[in-house]
């Protein structure tokens, strides 16, 4: 079953964070993603660019509900022509599995 296709599972505290074999593997699957370093934080970002800032806006929103619908909270930068996700698991301070699902079913926005 492909990342898009799964559903968020509730994270707590101790949940793991994704190993570095991980990480490499679930990469192949949302090659547009980048693992960036914040406040050491890992967490994946991406950019999208769009025509105008109503279709960037109109993104967000769909992202917004994305995130409401999986439990799962990104953030999110909106900007005229371009909007960036960044998506990671704050109970954990790191990259879970659902950051990956999230990632890849925003890619399917």
């Amino acid at each position: 079953m492909s990342l898009a296709q799964q559903q968020c599972e509730a994270c707590r505290a101790d949940a793991p964070k994704v190993s570095d074999q991980e990480l490499a593997e679930l990469m192949h699957q949302i090659p547009d993603w980048a693992p960036v370093v914040v406040n050491n934080v890992m967490q994946l970002e991406r950019s999208y660019s769009f025509k105008n800032f109503r279709l960037a806006l109109e993104f967000t929103n769909k992202v917004g509900a994305l995130a409401e619908a999986e439990g799962h909270h990104p953030e999110i930068v909106t900007e005229w022509g371009k909007v960036t996700v960044r998506w990671w698991t704050h109970a954990i301070n790191g990259l879970h599995r659902n950051d990956f699902i999230c990632a890849a079913k925003t890619d399917a926005l």
